[in-house]
């Protein structure tokens, strides 16, 4: 039996912590909307259920994957953020879904920086991309304020084409690549 552990981080406003079943039903709402559209969605409970498992799985399997996402001050679920790359991805990407009511407050923002130190600094990572539908402009407005740029679009097998954003590698952050962010 593999055992791991799922690191908890934490920003000024944020916990990034493993994934808990109480997730489930903001999850299940999440997916029941048209907003689900831009990762797989929207899914049936029980399709809503197996991306929960598949997510705290890929964690066992690589060593990193996505973090549950909570207000500090209120303990409300907010969404995931974190390292994904499944078998066949493009490359390992930072990624960020959000509940309806979190978004516009920057925090996909915030933890995705601290998702992107983690990967760089613990894992050592050299870069990251993420995969965004052409149609998401309020991802795109988040790999932005990450300093990441459009590369290209690749035409993924499961979800068709998709703008690949590549991050700043940790020399250019070192070397002040993210003075806009700052």
């Amino acid at each position: 039996m593999t055992s791991f552990t799922i690191p908890t981080l934490e920003t000024e406003r944020l916990v990034l912590r493993a994934p808990r079943e109480s997730d489930f039903e903001a999850e299940v709402a999440f997916f029941a909307t048209d907003a689900s559209r831009f990762v797989g969605g929207p899914k049936k409970p029980h399709e809503t259920w197996r991306l929960m498992a598949t997510l705290i799985g890929h964690w066992a399997l690589r060593g990193y994957g996505f973090w549950g996402l909570e207000d500090k001050a209120t303990s409300t679920y907010l969404g995931r953020v974190g390292l994904w790359f499944p078998h066949g991805w493009y490359a390992r990407e930072i990624g960020w879904t959000l509940m309806p009511t979190a978004t516009g407050r920057g925090y996909a923002t915030e933890a995705a920086v601290a998702a992107r130190s983690y990967a760089y600094e613990t894992l050592g990572w050299d870069t990251a991309i993420s995969q965004i539908d052409p149609a998401n402009e309020a991802s795109k407005a988040v790999a932005s304020r990450l300093g990441a740029r459009f590369e290209k679009t690749y035409n993924d097998p499961e979800y068709g084409d998709i703008e690949v954003w590549r991050h700043l590698s940790p020399t250019d952050l070192s070397q002040g690549g993210m003075e806009a962010y700052a």
